[in-house]
């Protein structure tokens, strides 16, 4: 028999920030997204409760799309296309245009009671689309304050071998090995020999599963 023990020494875990936030193009190709302040993930899923007699006798789950919350004191400027701002020529831009695809990435810090460096989550996100929030500017006065840009974020599923299509991916670094995440990062980061890049979902999960031991 086991008795449950809480708060054990180690077992406090917590997550916190947002870094190292990764832009990427229709092409694949990654930039770095610096100023990235929060992103935050609202999920649709429904429960719908079944009732017979009168009396409920199940909770139906849906699960829903992917809907997010992008906020920025910057951007890169190759996102400025995905949002639907062309670049003409000679610092000359057309808004209201069609905005593209992309693909995000970031990371979250994990600690615990014993350390604050316990780790870190890298998330992926894929076929996103981004529509921009209201964009108030004001005037000039003795307190500079920087704008926050909001964008909302929607998401079409890709498709994961074994599982249902999701947009979003999340690797634990305090659960998986240290070369794995080596080569993980030399994809979305780039190297001194690759550029940083965005593989498809199929492919995230093909080298998480071949390099278990």
């Amino acid at each position: 028999m086991t008795t449950l023990v809480w708060d054990a020494v180690g077992d406090r875990v917590y997550e916190t920030g947002v870094d190292r936030g990764v832009l990427y193009l229709s092409d694949g190709r990654g930039v770095p997204w610096n100023g990235l302040t929060a992103v935050e993930d609202r999920t649709t899923s429904t429960v719908t409760p079944l009732y017979w007699d009168g009396v409920k006798y199940n909770d139906l789950f849906v699960v829903g799309d992917f809907v997010g919350l992008l906020k920025a004191y910057t951007y890169p400027d190759e996102f400025m296309e995905f949002e639907g701002v062309q670049e003409v020529d000679n610092g000359l831009f057309v808004a209201g245009q069609t905005p593209k695809i992309f693909g995000l990435s970031y990371r979250t810090k994990i600690g615990n009671d014993l350390t604050s460096e316990l780790g870190y989550k890298i998330h992926i996100l894929s076929n996103l689309t981004a529509v921009p929030s209201t964009k108030a500017f004001k005037t000039i006065s003795d307190t500079m304050a920087a704008v926050e840009f909001e964008w909302t974020l929607t998401a079409v599923p890709s498709h994961v071998p074994g599982y249902k299509p999701t947009s979003h991916l999340i690797f634990d670094t305090s659960k998986s090995s240290p070369e794995m995440i080596a080569d993980l990062e030399a994809i979305l980061y780039g190297s001194d020999t690759t550029d940083p890049e965005l593989p498809s979902f199929e492919n995230l999960v093909y080298l998480a599963s071949s390099l278990i031991p």
